[in-house]
């Protein structure tokens, strides 16, 4: 098996069943936002059977900050132009988006507070720009036709945004969902702990439309079998069971511009969400979580091309070595703070030089591409020599396929799968979902 087959269900996720391989005659239609090169679609492809059970009836990419729209041409090269829109989303009219049953989208992290209130007769007013609250317009104005199901991916620090009110923005999307008649569950998954090629931590939200088989699920179920056993993330990625009395239960206001002013106003700095929990009827349980994960797992080494396909370009000469050896190493340092002007010590401890073959990789980040040395890119050694990794190489540890993002630079196709997601989860979380939903 070469380490590019590696990436498929079996061999990296929860068994195949005889019920889950039954599910084709279920079919969603679906809409991608915030699609970037369409990991998303990519999952959910994989986690179909013989039909296209999940299928991406629109789909939409805009990068405001360039010109060229390189994650939206990779996008439409490998799936093509029909029902895809390269438009600032904000711009586009919902009535213009199909019909779906599922909605899926990575979104930025942002401010989420607002000036006016659900209870309002003008809507919620929130921050120009803001692309939550695009998720939130298409819900809310589909009303009865909005999508059944959620699957949405952010940085695992939207639980604890904006610092100075930890949790209050998630809160923000917690309450609003309420208000459209959603349950919701999230996780805070780091790929690597089952059994992915890569350490990146994020957190998935998943919501089910009250009437769904999945909203009622959680409605009857008793809380702490929600996070062991019940839930739709508990069957998908196992944890060690947790008891009652570590599980934080609250509820929520449906004023979200009281959220925004007093939600953890008095202890701002203490989480008020963990990386597990779920939301139903505005009160919400959250609990801290260990994996329980018993596969196999993919390390640096499994997913690194053959040297012999490696251009001279990713090689690293001695001289440019001790630059490279420098920035992964620990220093110390005085910065000004450009606001205040005060003079401050930096510091950095030194990092693994090179990067370990026999685990899985650090976070890819957006700065990945190009030669110059760098604290963050990865460096590999193998037969003798320093390297950085090839886009090939960053697309598998993302589990992409080989030269999805070919087409574009090597240094914007490091940047693609800086913003991307490990697809492996997306999989999996559709599996299960086919398998909750017969």
């Amino acid at each position: 098996m070469t380490a590019h087959n590696l990436f498929n269900y079996k061999s990296i996720g929860v068994p195949m069943n005889k019920s889950m391989i039954s599910n084709t005659s279920i079919y969603l239609r679906t809409i991608e936002l915030f699609a970037g090169v369409g990991g998303f679609r990519l999952g959910l492809e994989r986690a179909s059977n013989s039909s296209k059970q999940f299928d991406v009836v629109w789909s939409n990419q805009w990068e405001p900050s360039t010109k060229v729209q390189h994650a939206s041409d990779v996008y439409m090269a490998r799936f093509g132009f029909d029902n895809h829109s390269n438009q600032d989303i904000s711009k586009v009219k919902v009535k213009d988006i199909p019909e779906h049953d599922l909605l899926v989208g990575g979104f930025p992290c942002q401010d989420y507070s607002v000036a006016s209130s659900l209870k309002n007769a003008h809507g919620i007013v929130g921050k120009k720009g803001v692309l939550w609250w695009d998720i939130y317009r298409i819900l809310s104005q589909k009303k009865s036709k909005a999508p059944k199901y959620l699957i949405l991916e952010n940085v695992d620090r939207l639980l604890k945004s904006p610092a100075f009110q930890r949790g209050r923005d998630f809160a923000i999307i917690l309450s609003s969902l309420n208000s459209l008649g959603y349950a919701v569950e999230w996780r805070v998954i780091d790929a690597s702990e089952y059994g992915m090629p890569q350490r990146r931590k994020r957190v998935f939200i998943l919501a089910y439309k009250k009437g769904t088989k999945l909203y009622k699920a959680l409605q009857k179920s008793k809380v702490n079998d929600v996070f062991n056993n019940k839930s739709l993330l508990a069957k998908t990625f196992p944890i060690q069971a947790i008891a009652t009395d570590v599980i934080v239960s609250n509820k929520l206001s449906d004023d979200l511009v009281n959220i925004t002013e007093n939600f953890n106003i008095d202890t701002p700095k203490k989480n008020a969400f963990w990386e597990s929990g779920y939301m139903i009827n505005g009160v919400y349980h959250t609990s801290r979580i260990t994996s329980d994960y018993k596969g196999k797992f993919i390390t640096l080494g499994d997913i690194l091309i053959d040297e012999k396909s490696v251009s001279k370009e990713f090689y690293i000469n001695k001289k440019e070595l001790e630059k490279w050896q420098y920035q992964k190493g620990a220093k110390s340092f005085d910065r000004v703070n450009k606001t205040t002007g005060h003079t401050y010590k930096y510091s950095e401890g030194k990092m693994s030089f090179p990067d370990g073959l026999d685990r899985a990789s650090r976070t890819i980040i957006t700065g990945e591409g190009g030669a110059s040395p760098s604290r963050f890119k990865h460096v590999v050694y193998v037969n003798g020599k320093y390297r950085r990794l090839t886009p090939i190489e960053l697309e598998r540890l993302n589990m992409f396929p080989d030269k999805h993002t070919e087409g574009v630079l090597d240094t914007k196709r490091a940047f693609l799968m800086g913003n991307a997601l490990v697809i492996g989860i997306v999989e999996r979380i559709g599996k299960v979902l086919l398998e909750e939903i017969k």
